[in-house]
């Protein structure tokens, strides 16, 4: 096992622990929207968010209990995310981590709610993490609002990507939509952990620079797996985005065009790590497993 397979393996264990004891059980009630919450949540998520901000608050020397909370509320705003992105109403998704998408296990209704849980959970994590001075706190807080509900944030990006479809778009509109729909809370992860672990403002903003290219390159490669893989092996409903008439850059570029692109992008981002004087390998890590999953 690679050093970064081991790593993302002990985050998962941290995170999962942690998200059952912050989740409410399944035998509260409401029960069946708390299995709702629990179905999407643990369906066996990769936790890249969560893995983000660890590795980066490793990287600046924060303590493991101070990371836990704030990173299983990162995981939860984008369960969230997913859920309500399967929806009829947006995605229309039948898959999500090779199993039924939590709308056509327990109906709309329950699946919209408990993404509204998970959501508003999110902030609660945080603001009680008494691991965390309340300055921090309130930080973080702002940090995940920005990436999530403000107009250059997440769900801003999901309105623009619904707006997309079956338009022609520019290249540049499309790495907007990327940058907001799956780049945004990437990069929120990332800085989260460098203000957990008190980096200065210099280093924030490489950190920064660096996610914000991780989170394209994300995108980019998730471009190419929705055209090259089977739904099967991707865990989730398959060409959907040719489907919805989508903006994608393989119907841009072409695959290998793409491919190339990927690359260039996984160059940008490890360059942006060279302005921060500590050892960033694990960071740089991830960029190349998120290039290399699409080749």
């Amino acid at each position: 096992m690679t050093a970064l397979k081991e790593f993302l393996a002990e985050v998962i264990c941290e995170i999962d622990v942690t998200l059952n004891d912050r989740l409410p059980q399944a035998n509260v009630e409401p029960t069946r929207l708390h299995e709702a919450i629990r179905w999407s949540v643990f369906a066996g998520g990769k936790r890249i968010r969560p893995a983000i901000l660890i590795a980066v608050g490793r990287t600046f020397g924060a303590a493991e209990n101070s990371l836990l909370s704030t990173a299983a509320a990162f995981e939860m705003m984008h369960t969230y995310s997913l859920i309500h992105d399967d929806l009829p109403a947006m995605d229309d998704g039948d898959l999500r981590r090779g199993k039924a998408t939590c709308h056509r296990q327990f109906g709309e209704a329950t699946a919209i709610l408990a993404g509204d849980v998970l959501q508003t959970l999110a902030f609660k994590t945080i603001a009680d993490d008494e691991n965390l001075s309340a300055q921090i706190r309130l930080k973080l807080i702002s940090i995940l609002a920005n990436a999530s509900g403000t107009p250059d944030g997440m769900v801003a990006g999901q309105q623009l990507d619904l707006d997309a479809e079956g338009k022609p778009l520019s290249i540049d509109a499309l790495e907007q939509i990327h940058r907001q729909k799956t780049g945004a809370l990437i990069t929120a992860a990332a800085e989260a952990g460098a203000a957990i672990g008190g980096a200065i403002d210099e280093e924030i903003a490489a950190v920064v620079e660096f996610a914000a290219k991780l989170g394209l390159l994300f995108q980019i490669t998730d471009d190419l797996l929705d055209v090259t893989q089977s739904s099967e092996t991707l865990g989730k409903t398959a060409g959907k985005d040719v489907l919805a008439e989508k903006a994608t850059y393989p119907g841009h570029y072409g695959v290998e065009k793409t491919r190339a692109l990927a690359e260039a992008i996984r160059k940008e981002a490890n360059q942006a790590l060279v302005a921060i004087q500590k050892d960033t390998s694990r960071l740089r890590e991830f960029s190349d497993m998120i290039a290399d999953r699409s080749t």
